[in-house]
């Protein structure tokens, strides 16, 4: 099943630059999808369409077949229970002021979500390898791998059937970066994770389809496997050629 659709998107910012140019992709349920790109090629900018933050110039966004209006509050507020985002810096997404019981349960709030509150942060929680009492607790009394596991629970809790992830690891160690990929596999069973990220690696560990995004154009897509073992464009060939090697033992 289709979830969430982009059919010839295009996007320029007010100045007349255009940042993207006729995107089409589609994110299938249960088939996570790795969005790449070096700095400048316009997966920022992609994302916030995915995610309703800005509108297409054109082109059309869909969500479950419907066309995505942005300007209905109430379609907005059944696409957000349904399209959650995990962002880069745990350390600025979290809101320092809360506790981490409100920081999880503020979908719940904002989206007029009927259900247990406190049920359902237990269940993030505990979904996401933290202790009971770090609901009482603030961010700043966590490890950086800990605060994205927070903003994970904070992404979950509503149930969505789709995150979208933008450089989740990017801003934490190599064995921290391990965990939270482990954890984002075990969750891609019950949601589908769109993965933005300008490393190929951690992508194809993650995701079944993989798009290549080259100065706001898509040079290349396909399943990962297929399009790492026999990349097409020189673009994703030099992506993959950049990309670290363990050391040759003797």
């Amino acid at each position: 099943m289709t979830l969430l659709d982009l059919v010839g998107g295009s996007f320029a910012y007010g100045g007349g630059k255009t940042v993207l140019q006729g995107i089409d992709l589609s994110i299938r349920a249960g088939s996570n999808l790795g969005i790449v790109g070096e700095s400048g090629s316009g997966k920022t900018t992609l994302l916030k369409l995915l995610l309703g933050l800005e509108r297409v110039s054109a082109g059309t966004v869909s969500f479950r077949g419907q066309s995505l209006d942005t300007g209905n509050r109430n379609v907005m507020r059944s696409f957000r229970r349904s399209v959650q985002a995990v962002f880069q810096d745990p350390y600025s997404s979290l809101d320092p002021r809360q506790k981490v019981f409100d920081i999880i349960a503020e979908p719940l709030r904002s989206l007029k979500i009927e259900t247990d509150i406190a049920s359902a942060v237990a269940e993030a929680l505990r979904d996401v390898d933290l202790p009971a009492d770090a609901a009482g607790r603030y961010p700043h009394e966590f490890s950086g791998g800990q605060r994205q596991r927070i903003a994970i629970a904070r992404a979950i809790v509503a149930k969505p059937a789709v995150i979208i992830a933008d450089e989740v690891v990017s801003a934490l160690d190599l064995t921290t970066r391990t965990r939270i990929i482990d954890l984002m596999r075990t969750l891609s069973s019950r949601t589908t994770f769109v993965v933005v990220s300008h490393d190929i690696a951690l992508v194809a560990l993650l995701c079944e389809q993989l798009v290549v995004l080259e100065k706001g154009l898509i040079v290349e897509k396909g399943p990962t496997r297929e399009l790492l073992a026999r990349p097409v464009h020189p673009y994703t060939q030099r992506l993959l050629a950049s990309m670290p090697r363990m050391p040759q033992t003797v």
